[in-house]
């Protein structure tokens, strides 16, 4: 008992919204300014979706995406330069952020078995002094006694691009209209899913990023807490 007593102690500050509203700059400034763990639940789906790759999972065998979640060799290492994801061992931040990884990941996050396997992962970074997770639904299902919900949007324009821009500084070569259709098809997919669609928490504060700069949005977030 004891130890869920303690864990219920440690406090979480949960950022959720839809992809491209800036939830992930956010949340690594966050936690760096407090000295908080980080954790970006996002990420842990798109290793699952490069593992699934890796290993050619079939996408239509639950009981197989589940076992490849559940068995993970992952780690995150935080300095200076920002946070890199290693997939047994190797360093495959640059593959996580492809089009095609977010796309996998999107489709195999609505598998039960999937997340039933992540859920136990993603509670697992709550640790002291404190934990900034960043996602979907940090606030509604994964951390829902969190002291502080953050529902981030913007619009489906600035968030096409804000991803643009953010892909072209990468050296990827992306076409705005069909990144604008993937965005929207990704919105729509995880809104609608039956299994903890996006949404704000009701007691989440909104804040939509559309006319505001990153360094606005970190100002009034930091006046909160």
């Amino acid at each position: 008992m004891s130890h869920a007593a303690s864990n219920a102690e440690v406090p979480v500050i949960a950022i959720d919204g839809p992809g491209g509203a800036g939830k992930g700059t956010l949340s690594a400034r966050l936690a760096e300014r407090l000295g908080w763990n980080f954790l970006d639940s996002g990420a842990l789906y798109r290793l699952t979706a490069l593992a699934v790759m890796k290993n050619d999972v079939p996408l239509d065998d639950e009981v197989a995406l589940g076992a490849a979640a559940a068995g993970l060799d992952i780690c995150f290492e935080t300095s200076r330069s920002g946070v890199k994801a290693l997939l047994d061992g190797e360093d495959v931040s640059d593959r996580l952020r492809r089009e095609e990884t977010g796309v996998l990941a999107s489709k195999i996050a609505a598998t039960p078995a999937v997340r039933a396997a992540l859920i136990k992962r993603q509670r697992q970074f709550r640790r002291l002094p404190g934990l900034i997770a960043d996602g979907r639904d940090m606030g509604t299902v994964i951390f829902p006694d969190a002291y502080l919900k953050i529902f981030l949007t913007a619009s489906v324009e600035i968030r096409t691009q804000r991803r643009h821009k953010q892909l072209k500084e990468k050296g990827e070569s992306v076409n705005l209209s069909r990144l604008f259709r993937e965005i929207k098809a990704r919105d729509l997919r995880d809104q609608s899913r039956s299994i903890a669609p996006l949404r704000p928490a009701e007691d989440a504060v909104i804040i939509d990023s559309t006319d505001l700069s990153i360094e606005e949005v970190f100002e009034e977030v930091i006046n909160m807490i």
